[in-house]
């Protein structure tokens, strides 16, 4: 029954994707061995072929070989440490890949995007559920991974909301196991989410429970009602495809003075109406 419940609410966040025109894919068709493969191992969690077709299509200014070395570079961040691989890829995001091009002879510097800012919908935008990770003995598999571009950016985990011993905590704690166990789903991560099916809290790759918070506008300008289910205030109000895309250029960022340590802003809780302006800092 426990099962059932936590499905519900697996699918109603789907459903709130498909609203905002993510594709839905299950996990196990995109499998090594699944009915349409994108994967060409069950430890390999980037989609390269969407990988390879968005960079193409974005940066059509750039020849083949150029894409290749970006793909390569995405593929291969191989820093011990997640939080200094996560900390290289964001700089990705931010400041484009920096390329080395041919042009008449003389090479050139120039810069691939891994997304298009400008046109959200030029972009590969995929929700996965039950994506099946296998590294080392460790064999894992998240509630829902969402994809753009080929590129595993959030992962959000769900706990029975019928079972009052499943909590937010129990969520973040799951997210803390994956981590440590498949650290190669995380090496591109942007956002965490936890839900228990009543709250839902968004939260960073390095954020401890606590600075897990909730989101509580869709539009930006006012405070959604309290009626409407908490997962799909958030998933609106973040997951917009041009709102998502923004937040993340404008709105995550790395300390490294003391450590490695990713903020996210999060809006807070007395938005007023008419403001875009009271976004906080969460961890």
């Amino acid at each position: 029954m426990s099962g059932f419940y936590e499905s519900v609410v697996e699918q109603a966040a789907i459903d709130w994707l498909a609203e905002l025109g993510w594709t839905f894919v299950p996990g196990p068709v995109l499998a090594p061995d699944g009915e349409a493969p994108e994967r060409s191992s069950y430890r390999s969690v980037v989609l390269e072929g969407r990988l390879r077709a968005s960079l193409a299509r974005i940066n059509d200014h750039l020849p083949a070989d150029a894409l290749d070395e970006v793909t390569r570079r995405v593929l291969r961040l191989d820093s011990p440490s997640l939080e200094e691989n996560n900390h290289a890829f964001h700089k990705m995001v931010r400041e484009g890949v920096e390329v080395q091009v041919r042009k008449r002879g003389v090479l050139r510097g120039d810069l691939a995007w891994l997304f298009d800012h400008d046109d959200p919908e030029n972009n590969d935008w995929l929700v996965v559920n039950q994506l099946t990770v296998v590294d080392g003995g460790n064999n894992r598999r998240p509630d829902l991974v969402l994809y753009v571009n080929g590129l595993p950016l959030a992962v959000i985990e769900f706990k029975n909301p019928s079972d009052p011993n499943a909590t937010i905590e129990g969520a973040w704690n799951q997210l803390q196991l994956y981590k440590d166990q498949i650290p190669g789903l995380f090496l591109t991560n942007e956002l965490l989410v936890v839900s228990d099916g009543t709250e839902a809290r968004v939260g960073s790759l390095t954020a401890g429970v606590e600075r897990f918070g909730p989101w509580r506008t869709v539009d930006g300008e006012t405070t959604a009602p309290d009626a409407m289910p908490q997962l799909q205030v958030l998933l609106h109000g973040l997951f917009e495809k041009r709102r998502f895309l923004d937040y993340l250029y404008h709105f995550v960022l790395w300390e490294t003075d003391d450590g490695f340590v990713k903020k996210i802003a999060g809006y807070h809780q007395s938005v007023r109406r008419g403001s875009r302006s009271a976004a906080g800092k969460l961890g």
